[in-house]
């Protein structure tokens, strides 16, 4: 077998495995969208759960846009009642990094399909962010992390659809949207906490 021919059968190989990823990706974030939905986790709901809630909630609020969830409201809140803020940061960074694994699985299947849309906007936003993740992939993905944004979700489907390495991935995302998650929760302690001890409430 000549060397052409098994770099061919290599790259079917991928494709098809890229496939199947992507296949997967979709279904976890649509199942996550109907348990939003069937099991109605409301905020106030998840704040009795405490770290785990915030944890929970974060898998939820980084693995789906479909549903609205309340991700950042709760991880807010639970950092005036909860004793050890900084654990509240972190349980949302690592739930919410483990959510956006599934933004990673379909790009890496279904960005072909984002590729060849049939919508000129899309399809030239798209090869653009795709031009960024080649060039600066893990600068862009950890700045769109690390800060309250819509733009990081297009930016996961880019870095699977362009192979980005997934454990390079996970880190960058992890240390981004941890510090994401603290920015919340210290404003949560700082600000609704303040005001609250101030009006001499025990928090």
């Amino acid at each position: 077998m000549s060397s052409t021919e098994g770099k061919n059968q290599a790259r079917s190989g991928t494709g098809r495995w890229g496939y199947w990823v992507g296949i997967l990706g979709v279904v976890l974030t649509i199942a996550t969208a109907v348990a939003v939905v069937y099991l109605r986790w409301t905020g106030q709901e998840l704040q009795h759960w405490g770290y785990l809630g915030a944890f929970l909630i974060s898998i939820l609020g980084g693995a789906t846009i479909l549903i609205p969830v309340p991700m950042l409201a709760v991880v807010f809140a639970l950092g005036v009642v909860m004793k050890y803020t900084w654990l509240v940061g972190m349980a949302a960074g690592l739930g919410e990094t483990l959510g956006a694994l599934t933004i990673y699985m379909t790009g890496h299947g279904g960005g072909t399909a984002l590729m060849n849309s049939r919508h000129g906007r899309i399809q030239s936003a798209y090869e653009r962010l795709m031009s960024l993740m080649e060039r600066r992939g893990s600068l862009t993905l950890f700045l769109l992390s690390a800060v309250i944004n819509p733009f990081f979700y297009p930016a996961a489907l880019a870095a699977g659809a362009t192979r980005f390495g997934v454990r390079k991935y996970f880190i960058i995302c992890f240390v981004g949207k941890t510090i994401k998650g603290m920015t919340v929760v210290y404003a949560g302690f700082w600000g609704l906490g303040s005001l609250l001890r101030w009006l001499g409430m025990p928090f």
